[in-house]
């Protein structure tokens, strides 16, 4: 009887365990509930609208340095890494072959526009001459009328009234003969000043080309920016078309993010950005906005484009570049390279920009006057050499 008593005892702690376990379950799964709940609103009201890809990776310009001129190098001034400013000189060549073309073509000047000198005084000399021929005519007419005079009431023989007619063609063939070279001389000079007949511009012309060729002995950098892939060495012999070295600027950076097909749906040109570069981690996040989609995928523009027409055929899913501009401030503070791993996060939220750029350019995109040369100091010496040659 005794044992039948005390055995309930025991299941009250049981039924108490039971209890709470189900009230930790029963809470357990109202949190998880709420969690997915805030999850659910959260991914509705933000998440959908981002579109992420890390396939992102930074492009900047490579400005390309060449010779304009062909040359042996005598010097570089400078090396990979090393920071250059727009009109620095970089190489330089022998100048020895392009002096004294640019020698040559002075001396070249001069003679055209001694020659052109002598055709312009000429001029007057053949207007001279048919003012002398054209007395002479006048002359033997007069000596031709009284000889027929004469010969009429046979007071002089035929003969001397026959070298007076001979007398009258051959002053007027003379004549004309003077008239024919001052138009020929005339049509060579017309009424041009010296300065401006062809046979001296085109001196002028030439002495210009070899004041540039000599100039351009020195190669400038075109931008401001950093030394990459220098391969120029002293003593190689180089065309316009040896590429020496690459100018590649710190400011005009930004990212290419090459976003699946399937996210490019809500994505305008416009809309926020987030990057983030593997050089700094999640310590420095640039801002930036879309500024395009790229009018093909990589695949399309590749070398060997895929024939998909051929064979058995795998669908992939493709990727299309998206340039994002950085902010020029962030960029300064925080420098990036061309090349360097990023992860982009575009806000897709607001979808009233533009899927393509509808309007062209108001200004260059890119410009640099260092490899204009002012044609100042060359004009000055082409008019110095004209007015010693003219006088």
């Amino acid at each position: 009887m005794s044992s039948s008593v005390e055995n309930p005892t025991p299941q009250a702690p049981t039924k108490n365990k039971k209890y709470k376990r189900k009230r930790v379950l029963t809470l357990l799964t109202m949190l998880f509930l709420l969690a997915g709940c805030i999850w659910f609103v959260y991914w509705y009201q933000v998440l959908r609208h981002h579109q992420e890809t890390d396939d992102a990776y930074v492009a900047g310009n490579q400005v390309q340095l060449m010779s304009q001129v062909s040359g042996s190098v005598t010097r570089v001034n400078v090396d990979n890494t090393d920071f250059v400013k727009q009109g620095a000189v970089l190489v330089e060549l022998d100048a020895t072959d392009a002096q004294l073309a640019f020698e040559r073509a002075q001396t070249a000047l001069a003679n055209s526009v001694r020659q052109t000198h002598q055709l312009m005084i000429n001029s007057k000399q053949y207007q001279a001459n048919i003012d002398l021929y054209q007395t002479e005519l006048n002359k033997a007419t007069g000596d031709l009328a009284r000889r027929e005079a004469l010969g009429n009431v046979n007071a002089i023989g035929r003969e001397d009234v026959q070298h007076a007619r001979d007398a009258v063609a051959s002053a007027r063939a003379s004549l004309e003969v003077a008239k024919q070279q001052y138009q020929a001389n005339r049509a060579m000079i017309l009424d041009t000043p010296l300065e401006q007949q062809p046979g001296v511009q085109q001196a002028a012309t030439d002495l210009r080309d070899a004041w540039l060729a000599l100039q351009r002995t020195r190669i400038v950098s075109p931008v401001d920016g950093y030394i990459s892939r220098r391969s120029v060495q002293v003593g190689a012999r180089i065309t316009p078309a040896s590429a020496l070295m690459a100018v590649v600027s710190a400011h005009h950076l930004w990212v290419d993010a090459n976003f699946k097909e399937t996210q490019l749906a809500n994505m305008r040109i416009g809309q926020p950005v987030t990057v983030v570069s593997d050089i700094y981690g999640d310590d420095v996040v640039y801002q930036g906005k879309v500024v395009g989609l790229d009018m093909g995928t990589g695949s399309a523009f590749s070398l060997l484009p895929a024939q998909n027409a051929t064979g058995n055929w795998i669908k992939v899913v493709q990727r299309l570049p998206v340039r994002i501009e950085l902010d020029a401030q962030q960029l300064a503070e925080h420098p990036l390279r061309i090349g360097l791993s990023t992860l982009v996060k575009v806000d897709t939220a607001n979808v009233d920009g533009k899927v393509l750029s509808d309007a062209p350019r108001s200004a260059p995109a890119y410009q640099s006057d260092a490899l204009t040369l002012d044609l100042a100091p060359v004009n000055t010496l082409i008019d110095t050499i004209i007015r010693a040659n003219a006088e």
